[in-house]
């Protein structure tokens, strides 16, 4: 079976696409596995720069093809931030909750009709190669009041997808996947494995 690798020291993200990827055929593994693997800098622009960049670096690495995600909370009030500097937006070495805690902050106050936001996630698939490709998944939603649920990682506990009464966090890992902007990205990525 072919190999390819998740190029994430994030073991949240990678459970969540390893579940996604199941069933496609390939062996799938993560980066934070292979000993001295470089943290890359995540110094893009864009989320594709900062995707491109990630599977390129570890497909070189490993000399295996490298999937990388790199996503994006993009918030209406917030003029679109925190953007690509999502998993950052409290300052370097924060964390989930604090991240959680600086964006329900600055929403303090704005109106239930104007919590509008939406996540984007862009996904590379990178072949040793050089030969590369990239899919995106959106979902819109918006922001709750106060963060809910146990389940999921980041933003998940304070975004609420259209159409659902659960915030990500009150979701299964299966229930998420479908719906979700990393979910719908990681299935027009299983359609290219089946292609290339």
């Amino acid at each position: 079976m072919n190999q390819l690798i998740v190029a994430t020291h994030n073991r949240n993200k990678f459970k969540e696409m390893a579940e996604s990827l199941s069933g496609a055929g390939w062996e799938v593994l993560p980066g934070y596995d292979f000993p001295g693997m470089p943290q890359v800098e995540e110094d893009g622009t864009t989320l594709e720069d900062n995707s491109l960049k990630k599977a390129r670096v570890v497909s070189e690495f490993t000399r295996l093809p490298a999937l990388s995600d790199d996503t994006g909370l993009f918030v209406d009030a917030l003029d679109g931030r925190p953007g690509i500097y999502a998993a950052r937006f409290a300052g370097d070495n924060c964390t989930y909750e604090d991240n959680v805690r600086k964006l329900l902050g600055l929403m303090a106050g704005v109106p239930q009709g104007k919590r509008s936001a939406f996540f984007r996630t862009v996904i590379t698939l990178y072949y040793p190669d050089g030969q590369f490709w990239q899919v995106a998944g959106e979902v819109r939603g918006n922001i709750v009041t106060e963060a809910r649920g146990q389940e999921g990682f980041g933003y998940d506990p304070v975004f609420r997808p259209s159409g659902s009464s659960k915030v990500f966090a009150e979701m299964t890992l299966e229930e998420k996947n479908k719906i979700s902007h990393r979910g719908l990205a990681v299935q027009k990525a299983r359609e290219l494995l089946k292609v290339i």
